[in-house]
């Protein structure tokens, strides 16, 4: 009684809020925009931002399909006049027109307690001087470190943990291996984190960072979540503050270290980086070069920690999740590792520096992979393997932006200064218009030619990794990882997902967050695959 009570007067506050803040239609060539059915007198689309982010999405492909690639206007009470944009086009236009549509004032109010001055909310010169560390921490050295050095220590770790769940028959999460291990190669590469300051999926700090995510990406969804945060808000800013101490730690043991390195050189007359020295420049030395102040490098520190740790993980969970949820998809991707790859055991009378092929059959060692090995033209079936999951999962599956002054769209659409412009990523990847009549299946070889070689997209087609100005500068690197991480999985490993009698003929769920992480994790079993002919 009291919660419906509750329910009644929050929509009641909405539809007041609407009456006394609404906006004025937006118009395309002089006709007001269409609207979804669902818009209500009063309450326009707000009780659909209420809902599940799942909901949510699942709404926006609902739109989607029923206007294609149209621009549809939305209301929520108490926010500004906004519109969804579905074309390619249109988004086009939107990602490089960075000085009349940018973050805002909306997305920057709302995600400001967790990301700071960095990167995500950054512009002018505060956001070209993250980019360009940035770039330079992606460096072609960096993925060659990638790929022959790091993966393969941090997972030695991994696998033992694999192989003690297959020896005793537990069950693992999947999604917390994998955030574990792209947790521990972002903390080492980028920020030199090692003891005391090693990160993991189970450290105070991610379970922090893990929750504020979600709090912030439901702000998104709550118009009063002012209002709300007042009651609700306690475990929030216990998070919050857990997160921003550990971003203060990265930085002050980075310049710890630098003075310490600065300080041998100088009395030693020796440039020979120290022992505890990284092998490589990491993202933190770049990072302090550009920005100095330690609150601005600490900020742009953990926005590149997010974006790196969370995305490949969710990515490569709901990777294996499709592939083993499609038995034929995963038999071809097999059949391409068996082709490419061998898996014997290691031959401890090889020196490392000999030919990473076998000389009878010309295949890669699956333990000396390079970068070569991990490209498209390489490992096509495997890379579309990946963009297959992207397409359906992506890891960031909805965008905001804001009009910093009157804009007019491709199409005609005309926007005020101040307008929210929404693009689902989720809804566009699922566009029969762009994908064909299948756009909802899983289907990995919808990316190659009949050659089987792979065909991209446009990053306006296919905007899981953004575009413009802001394009994603880990994009190669998050490739180069995922990859690994499958060559080496599914050669040496069985998955087999565990599903709860009641769960039998679902699809997962993803959680409450700002990116899509799989709701409940991903439970499976795990045992050592057979060899033979191997």
């Amino acid at each position: 009684m009291i919660r419906t009570a509750l329910a009644a007067g929050f929509l009641g506050i909405l539809a007041l809020l609407y009456i006394v803040t609404r906006n004025p239609p937006i118009h395309r060539n002089g006709q007001r925009l269409r609207q979804p059915p669902d818009t209500l007198p009063f309450l326009g689309n707000a009780i659909q931002f209420l809902k599940p982010r799942h909901v949510l999405f699942d709404w926006f492909v609902k739109c989607q399909q029923q206007f294609g690639k149209e621009t549809v206007e939305i209301a929520v009470p108490s926010l500004p006049p906004g519109v969804v944009i579905n074309s390619a086009e249109n988004l086009e236009f939107v990602l490089k027109n960075e000085s009349s549509i940018t973050k805002g004032e909306f997305f920057r109010e709302r995600s400001w307690d967790l990301f700071g001055y960095g990167i995500i909310n950054a512009t002018g010169d505060l956001w070209r001087a993250q980019r360009k560390a940035g770039l330079k921490f992606f460096s072609g050295a960096n993925l060659d470190a990638l790929a022959e050095e790091v993966l393969p220590e941090v997972y030695a770790g991994t696998r033992k943990h694999l192989l003690q769940a297959a020896n005793d028959g537990s069950v693992i999460d999947l999604q917390k291996v994998f955030l574990d291990l792209t947790t521990t190669v972002v903390g080492h590469m980028a920020y030199d984190a090692g003891p005391p300051m090693e990160i993991s999926a189970s450290s105070p700090f991610s379970k922090a960072f893990d929750h504020a995510s979600g709090h912030i990406g439901l702000r998104f969804q709550n118009p009063l979540y002012r209002l709300t945060e007042l009651f609700t808000g306690g475990d929030f800013r216990t998070s919050l503050a857990e997160v921003k101490r550990f971003g203060r730690q990265i930085v002050a043991n980075a310049r710890k270290r630098r003075a310490r390195t600065a300080f041998e050189s100088l009395i030693t007359h020796d440039e020979t980086p120290s022992e505890d020295a990284p092998e490589f420049e990491t993202l933190i030395d770049w990072l302090i070069e550009a920005l100095a102040a330690p609150q601005l490098v600490a900020d742009a520190a953990l926005n590149f920690l997010s974006a790196g740790r969370d995305t490949t993980a969710q990515s490569l969970t709901w990777t294996f999740y499709a592939l083993m949820r499609h038995p034929e998809a995963l038999r071809q991707l097999r059949d391409e590792l068996d082709a490419k790859f061998r898996n014997a055991k290691h031959d401890h009378s090889q020196v490392l520096g000999e030919s990473r092929k076998d000389e009878d059959d010309g295949r890669v060692d699956v333990d000396r992979i390079d970068i070569a090995s991990l490209q498209p033209t390489f490992l096509p079936l495997t890379v579309a393997t990946f963009y297959e999951a992207l397409r359906l999962y992506p890891p960031v599956p909805f965008e905001i932006k804001q009009t910093s002054e009157p804009v007019t769209l491709p199409d005609g659409t005309f926007l005020p200064a101040g307008a929210i412009v929404v693009w689902s990523i989720y809804a566009m990847n699922r566009s029969i218009e762009t994908f064909g009549s299948d756009a909802t299946t899983f289907c990995p070889t919808r990316w190659l030619d009949d050659q089987g070689r792979l065909v991209p997209k446009s990053p306006y087609e296919f905007p899981v990794f953004n575009g413009g100005p802001r394009a994603c500068l880990g994009k190669k690197m998050a490739e180069v990882m995922a990859a690994w991480v499958m060559v080496r999985m599914w050669t040496e490993w069985e998955f087999e997902e565990v599903v709860a009698p009641h769960e039998k003929g679902r699809e997962r769920l993803s959680a409450n967050s700002l990116t899509l992480p799989m709701e409940g994790g991903l439970p499976c079993r795990v045992r050592v695959k057979d060899r033979q002919g191997s």
